[in-house]
């Protein structure tokens, strides 16, 4: 088994940066690849960005393209999710999940899930 534990969300104004971590723990050796999804209120789960464990590739939602930005730390356990130019529509709870066996942008592709962290931008 996987634990992950999300922090760093929050209530934040737009603009400016704000970064999400996802610590895992238990059995890390199995990860191939860590992913965040965001959930918003009145709409479905939706990918944000992966990467990869080990070849440290990336994969964006292109809603997030050239404002997030995704990077793990394999010797922590830990992935980060930077967000910059926070917007309104960033608002919605950010969960992180781990994948046993590759980086995808699908939801039901993962094996486990954080709790999530709250994220909400004022205009």
């Amino acid at each position: 088994q996987v634990q992950l534990v999300e922090s760093g969300g929050g209530l934040v104004q737009a603009g400016g940066s704000l970064r999400l971590s996802c610590a895992a723990s238990g059995r890390t050796f199995t990860i191939s690849a860590m992913g965040w999804f965001r959930h918003a209120l009145g709409k479905e789960r939706e990918f944000v960005a992966a990467i990869s464990w080990r070849a440290r590739s990336t994969n964006y939602a292109d809603s997030v393209k050239g404002r997030f930005t995704i990077s793990r730390d394999n010797a922590k356990n830990t992935v980060s999710l930077q967000i910059n130019s926070r917007k309104p529509e960033d608002t919605a709870v950010y969960y992180c999940a781990a994948d046993e066996s590759y980086s995808s942008s699908r939801p039901y592709e993962y094996d486990y899930w954080g709790q999530g962290t709250q994220v909400t931008v004022s205009s």
